[in-house]
């Protein structure tokens, strides 16, 4: 996920928010994915085919709804509202969250911190805020590698930073992927925020606070970085994670970080930006989700941030460039480029712009977000409507992940 990746100065500050800081200089629900096929199944628009009805039945019956359709029907206002939201949590207590969960019917819960528990503490503490879900959880941290690794226990090896795996062979990026991926899917977790399809250009390089200061890109050059892409999407999905590509539009030209300034902006992307690449490619590989910058992209939108932009997250990514999976936020809590926005419209503009999964750290907010979310639904048509489809996003992203159960 998020760019929460500071400069020394501000690295006391950024520890108390979310998952993906630097690390310290010193330093009844479904079944976890490990239950299921260690294979992620394939993305879908439409239902699977039924059988050929036998000559007796009307041509005109339809087919049985698909799970996520079945799903979707049964959820009212609130429950809409909920399965949009991502809230997050201590990886190292993340039952406190459980109260939060159940009362606001969360679609997913991000943890966030840095711990060195062993892996069955982990899947037992996942399992128990499970529990507490009305619908299974999309439960995701940042495990990157290098300064961005929220797991580091004895059963989870460290990880070398991004540019030093996308300087490397392809096959020990994928060996390193698969590997900390088949961890993740055996405690419980569904989804990785990564991996980072940024791509920082050599002139800059350390100058760009929120990726190059910490090598969380896999290049300089966005071809390289478009194939490291390209092999980790697959290798974690593979084995049984979904991915998310971040932060389109891209991070890696501005000298600002979105957690610590409003002052982020990217003057040089456009809609046919080389720097586009490694996103294009990480649609292509099929990646679950693709998660939206808070910066600013004058020449795509000069009116808003990426994160509340209908030109950019609906224009460019969806139409454009065809995604039709996971849409979800950067961190839209304690970032600072979104204090002048009230908690609850910031979930409001995201889903308002095309998103479909509000990611925030705070879980203070899951209430101001909820309330915001059905208010703005109960007196806007289209605006239930987006919130609809965004929550079918969610859930075709969990039935994806394995977690939604439809078995009559």
């Amino acid at each position: 996920m998020l760019s929460r990746i500071v400069p020394p100065f501000a690295v006391t500050l950024c520890l108390v928010l979310a998952g993906c800081s630097p690390d310290p200089p010193t330093t009844a629900s479904a079944p976890p994915p490990s239950s299921q096929s260690p294979s992620l199944q394939s993305p879908s628009s439409s239902p699977p085919s039924s059988p050929s009805p036998p000559p007796s039945t009307s041509p005109s019956a339809s087919p049985p709804a698909d799970c996520v359709t079945r799903t979707l029907g049964r959820l009212g206002p609130a429950e809409l509202a909920g399965q949009v939201l991502m809230i997050g949590t201590s990886v190292n207590a993340p039952s406190g969250l459980g109260d939060t969960v159940r009362r606001y019917h969360l679609g997913g819960v991000f943890l966030h911190g840095r711990s060195t528990h062993t892996a069955g503490q982990l899947r037992s503490d996942i399992a128990e805020l499970q529990k507490r879900a009305q619908l299974p959880l999309l439960v995701s941290l940042d495990q990157e590698g290098g300064n961005v690794q929220t797991l580091k226990g004895p059963d989870f090896p460290r990880i070398p930073t991004a540019e030093q795996l996308g300087a490397g062979p392809a096959a020990k990026l994928r060996s390193t992927t698969t590997d900390s991926a088949r961890r993740l899917a055996a405690i419980g977790v569904t989804i990785n925020l990564a991996p980072v399809a940024d791509t920082v250009p050599a002139s800059l390089g350390e100058r760009n606070p929120p990726i190059g200061y910490w090598h969380r890109q896999y290049g300089s050059d966005p071809a390289k970085v478009a194939a490291s892409i390209r092999t980790i999407v697959p290798a974690s999905q593979d084995a049984g994670v979904l991915t998310v590509v971040k932060h389109f539009p891209g991070l890696g030209r501005v000298t600002a970080n979105t957690d610590t300034s409003a002052k982020a902006v990217d003057n040089t992307a456009t809609d046919k930006d080389p720097y586009l690449g490694p996103f294009v490619e990480g649609i292509k590989a099929g990646s679950g989700g693709v998660m939206i910058s808070s910066a600013r992209y004058p020449r795509l939108d000069p009116s808003a941030i990426a994160a509340f932009s209908a030109p950019i997250v609906t224009g460019l990514l969806r139409q454009r460039l065809g995604y039709q999976g996971l849409i979800m936020s950067d961190d839209l809590g304690a970032a600072v480029a979104l204090g002048s926005v009230p908690a609850g419209q910031r979930a409001v503009r995201f889903v308002a712009a095309g998103g479909d999964l509000v990611l925030t750290i705070r879980p203070s907010d899951a209430a101001p977000m909820a309330a915001a979310l059905i208010e703005r639904a109960a007196g806007d048509p289209p605006f239930r409507a987006r919130l609809t489809d965004a929550a079918r996003h969610v859930l075709a992203a969990k039935d994806r992940a394995g977690l939604l159960s439809c078995a009559d």
